[in-house]
C-alpha cells in the first residue's frame, strides 16, 4: 500500500518529520508510524496562537512532557521563532535532552518516581511556580486546551487517502485526547464510519482506572493520574487498559514481525488492534505508533527475552470499571460522557469504592 508523493523541499525539519510512514502489518491492519506524532499538535497550536495574536514571536512557551510533546514543542518553537521551556519527567533521556537544549529549549526534570500521580503532580506544581515568577510565559496546556486538536485534520486526510472507502477502526493511546480523538472526529465530520478504540495504562484516571496500578512501570504519555480536560470521552467506542508487560511483549513482536521499532504505547495499540480485528474483521484497523522505540531500549526492548508470545494473550472483557484487572482489560464505552458525569448517570460503570 502506498500513496504517490511529490517530493518537495521543506522549510523546516518539523514539517518534514511530521508525516507518518503507513505500513501494512497484517490483513486490513495498518500502522501509522510517526517519528514524533505530536509535531502535528504543537505546530497547529503554535501557528494558531501566533495568527490570533495570543503570543508573539520571541515569547516563551512552557509545558510539561514525558518526552514526545517536549520534542514537538521545541521543534515548533524553533520553527516559529519562539522560546521554549520544558518541565519534563525522567523519561526525557539524555539523547532527547541534548537535542532540546541545542534547539534552544530550557529543560528541567522532576525527581524520579514510578508513581504516576506523584510524577504528574510534581510537574504541574513546578509549572505553577514558574508561571508565578514569569507571568509573561504562555502555558501550552497540552493536557487541557482544545487548541491541540487543530493539527490533526491533516492526519485524518492521510487516513482517508490510505483507506478511501469502507468502515474504519482507529486504535491508539488516549493520552491528552488530542490525537486519537481528534483524528476520529475529523474523519467522522467527513462522513466516515469510524470506531474509535482508546488505549490506557493502569492507574490513569481519564476513563476511571485511578484505583488500579501496574506492578511494573508506567507507560508514559497515554494516561495520567490527573484529569485531562481536553479528552472528549463521548468520541470513544471501546477502551483497553494494557500493562507494561503486555505492551512490551507486543512492541517486541511488532519489531520482530514487521521491522517497526516503536514505543510502548505503539505496542499496546498493536496488541489492541489485533484483538479488535478478530472481533470485527469487516473494518480496516489503523493503529498509531506515536514515537520510535529509542527511549525504551533499556526499560523494555533490552528485556525482549522476557516477551510473551502475543498469540496467546486475551483481554478480560468487563462491563464496569470495578472489574478492571491487570494485565489487560477491555470495555465497550459506547461514546458515553466522562467518568465524572457517569457517576451521576451510570452508577454501575464506576468503581464501587
Amino acid at each position: 500500500m502506498s500513496i504517490p508523493v511529490t517530493p518537495r523541499l521543506h522549510d523546516h525539519l518539523a514539517e518534514a518529520i511530521k508525516d507518518p510512514d503507513p505500513i501494512r502489518v497484517g490483513d486490513d491492519l495498518i500502522c501509522l508510524r510517526f517519528e514524533t506524532m505530536k509535531v502535528y499538535s504543537a505546530l497547529g497550536a503554535v501557528r494558531h496562537l501566533l495568527e490570533t495574536g495570543a503570543v508573539r514571536p520571541g515569547d516563551t512557551l512552557i509545558d510539561s512532557s514525558s518526552g514526545i510533546y517536549a520534542h514537538a514543542l521545541a521543534l515548533a518553537c524553533h520553527r516559529y521563532g519562539m522560546k521554549c521551556h520544558i518541565v519534563g519527567s525522567t523519561t526525557v533521556d539524555r539523547t532527547l535532552r541534548i537535542q532540546l537544549e541545542i534547539l534552544g529549549a530550557t529543560v528541567e526534570q522532576v525527581p524520579s518516581s514510578n508513581d504516576l500521580q506523584l510524577d504528574q503532580n510534581l510537574r504541574v506544581r513546578r509549572i505553577a511556580e514558574i508561571l508565578r515568577d514569569n507571568p509573561t510565559y504562555h502555558w501550552m496546556q497540552q493536557y487541557h486546551d482544545d487548541i491541540h486538536y487543530l493539527g490533526y485534520g491533516a492526519v485524518a486526510d492521510l487516513v482517508a487517502q490510505l483507506v478511501p472507502a469502507g468502515p474504519l477502526c482507529l486504535v491508539g493511546g488516549v493520552g491528552t485526547g488530542a490525537s486519537t480523538g481528534a483524528i476520529a472526529e475529523y474523519l467522522r465530520d467527513r462522513g466516515r464510519d469510524v470506531n474509535l478504540v482508546g488505549v490506557q495504562p493502569f492507574g490513569s484516571v481519564t476513563f476511571g482506572a485511578g484505583h488500579t496500578q501496574d506492578p511494573d512501570m508506567i507507560i508514559a504519555g497515554i494516561g495520567s493520574s490527573i484529569e485531562f480536560r481536553n479528552v472528549r470521552h463521548e468520541l470513544y467506542d471501546r477502551l483497553h487498559w494494557v500493562s507494561f508487560d503486555y505492551a512490551m511483549s507486543a512492541a517486541v513482536d511488532l519489531l520482530r514481525t514487521s521491522g517497526v521499532f516503536a514505543g510502548l504505547s505503539a505496542g499496546a495499540a498493536y496488541l489492541t488492534a489485533l484483538w479488535e480485528h478478530t472481533c470485527d474483521s469487516a473494518r480496516t484497523h489503523v493503529f498509531l505508533a506515536a514515537d520510535t522505540g529509542t527511549r525504551y531500549v533499556e526499560s523494555a526492548f533490552a528485556r525482549h527475552a522476557e516477551a510473551r508470545p502475543i498469540a496467546g494473550l486475551r483481554p478480560r472483557e468487563i462491563d464496569s470499571l470495578d472489574q478492571l484487572a491487570v494485565p489487560w482489560s477491555a470495555m465497550s464505552w459506547h461514546r458515553r460522557a466522562s467518568v465524572r458525569t457517569q457517576r451521576e448517570q451510570f452508577p454501575s460503570a464506576t468503581p464501587s469504592h
